[in-house]
């Protein structure tokens, strides 16, 4: 069986780390106000699935399309509570 090296899974872990270390709360009311005062927009899963296709993950990134014009981008996310935001447009 073959493996394939990730390059970017030290990258990725480092952000993981960063983005969980600045939760503040459980109650996703306030951790969604924290994230918005940061990032602007955030959406909860249900919202995520609404608004976009996920075309693929890795934490703590999701790529996805957005729904209503097709541009297609990525996400941040955190695990608890999930909230997904720091929208980037691919060029």
């Amino acid at each position: 069986m073959k493996t394939t090296n990730d390059e970017t899974e030290p990258i990725r872990r480092d952000r993981l780390v960063v983005i969980n270390s600045m939760v503040e709360s459980h109650d996703p009311e306030g951790e969604r106000v924290r994230l918005q005062a940061q990032h602007g927009k955030v959406w909860d899963t249900s919202e995520l699935r609404r608004h976009f296709k996920v075309l693929g993950f890795s934490a703590p990134y999701v790529v996805v399309r957005r729904k209503f014009d097709g541009l297609e981008g990525s996400l941040e996310f955190q695990h608890r509570p999930r909230f997904y935001f720091n929208w980037v447009e691919h060029e």
